[in-house]
């Protein structure tokens, strides 16, 4: 491509840089060395550095950074203002072997606005969601939620982009014996205290539909054995209400509304959390014995869930 065409682009290409393809966003910078094949697709406002291999069966979106010394190989699917720092590895076959090609590359997808450490591997055919985040050198072998953030090898989710964690030993963030419901940071969501007794003969734990629980439940569920290394949730649901409890152990809960985020530890049988309609919910870090108790104020009805935290995002907005 001539320098006349380049500037009639509106790209950037520098003097030592090899860019064969020609669907590049305006303002997009391509340094040194970096190669990109003709089929590969840039969008607008990038900064392609130094040492950069791009194939040709990816498309990269606007706003994106690759810092120097990354491949990106074929079936990769990169959205808008993600960032992939320096020596980040992608691959796409998982079993490779030398003059042996897979019938279908397997896609791999990061997602708005997240960030790929520096020298972090991610195996094929993985997604990254929007706007999380994946530690310096850690290895992903499995898809990483919304705004999780991960680290180490295998990778594994530590907490949550903007997502403070509730002290629960201080009395003004957990509701105290006789203090029946306690506010958190998203809005609609509360925390409950629920009837503790405690005899001789044990310890008994109540509550009541409509006085500390705030609807009349129609279902219940209980999760348990769950691998501390697991996620659960992951969905907000449209119309339906719920109510947590760990009866045994302990959980993490990240509650979101689509503004504000915050992560509350459950791990008493007589506290509660009530989690409205519309709100994002992600439960991590189950102790070993934990068992969760969820009642819900319908019938199971899978359109009733939105799993996509984008479109979640957009519906909540």
């Amino acid at each position: 491509m001539s320098h006349e065409s380049r500037e009639r682009a509106k790209y950037f290409v520098h003097e030592h840089a090899l860019c064969e393809s020609t669907t590049i966003g305006e303002q997009t910078r391509i340094w040194a060395f970096a190669h990109v094949l003709p089929g590969a697709r840039i969008g607008r406002d990038c900064n392609i550095c130094d040492h950069v291999f791009i194939e040709n069966d990816v498309v990269i979106g606007d706003r994106v950074t690759v810092k120097c010394g990354v491949q990106l190989w074929d079936g990769l699917r990169v959205a808008d203002d993600v960032f992939i720092g320096p020596n980040a590895t992608f691959s796409n076959d998982k079993y490779p072997q030398s003059k042996k090609y897979q019938e279908r590359v397997l896609q791999t997808h990061l997602g708005r606005g997240a960030s790929i450490g520096s020298g972090a591997n991610v195996l094929p055919g993985v997604t990254i969601g929007a706007r999380a985040m994946v530690g310096a050198g850690a290895v992903v072998t499995h898809d990483v939620p919304a705004r999780a953030i991960v680290s180490g090898n295998p990778a594994r989710i530590v907490s949550y982009v903007d997502t403070p964690r509730r002290p629960t030993a201080s009395p003004a963030h957990v509701p105290e014996r006789g203090t029946a419901v306690l506010p958190t940071g998203v809005d609609g969501v509360t925390l409950h205290r629920l009837v503790l007794v405690e005899d001789l003969r044990g310890t008994l734990s109540a509550g009541e539909f409509g006085t500390h629980v705030p609807f009349t439940a129609r279902r219940y569920f209980m999760v348990f054995d769950v691998p501390g290394k697991d996620v659960r949730g992951e969905h907000a649901h449209r119309k339906c209400h719920q109510f947590l409890v760990c009866a045994r152990g302990s959980v993490a809960v990240v509650v979101d509304n689509g503004r504000t985020s915050e992560e509350v530890m459950l791990d008493a049988p007589d506290l509660g959390l009530y989690v409205p309609p519309m709100v994002w919910a992600v439960q991590y870090r189950y102790s070993s014995d934990a068992l969760l108790l969820v009642f819900a104020s319908d019938p199971y009805d899978p359109d009733d869930y939105i799993r996509d935290y984008d479109e979640f995002r957009a519906a909540a907005s």
